[in-house]
């Protein structure tokens, strides 16, 4: 699964998006960090890893709804011109 991990401080909360197994603890050992989620700047910052994110769904990995959410808000970033 791809959910959020949260950490930072008390009232100051900063997610990981990572994958890892859905029966595990919300902040337990995941299989990979796959993008970050800053709730607390303005606007909220969302980085993601979009081609490890489709790799793991792919590969049978469900989206959490927020981080469904998140990257249906987020804009794809423009692919790379080669030179």
């Amino acid at each position: 699964m791809i959910r959020l991990a949260r950490f930072g401080a008390r009232k100051k909360p900063f997610y990981r998006v990572v994958v890892i197994e859905k029966d595990r603890a919300r902040n337990g050992r995941s299989i990979e960090l796959v993008g970050t989620y800053n709730p607390r700047t303005n606007p909220a910052t969302v980085d993601f890893k979009r081609d490890r994110i489709d790799y793991w769904t792919s590969k049978g990995a469900q989206l959490s709804e927020r981080v469904e959410k998140l990257l249906k808000a987020a804009p794809v970033a423009p692919a790379e011109a080669t030179a």
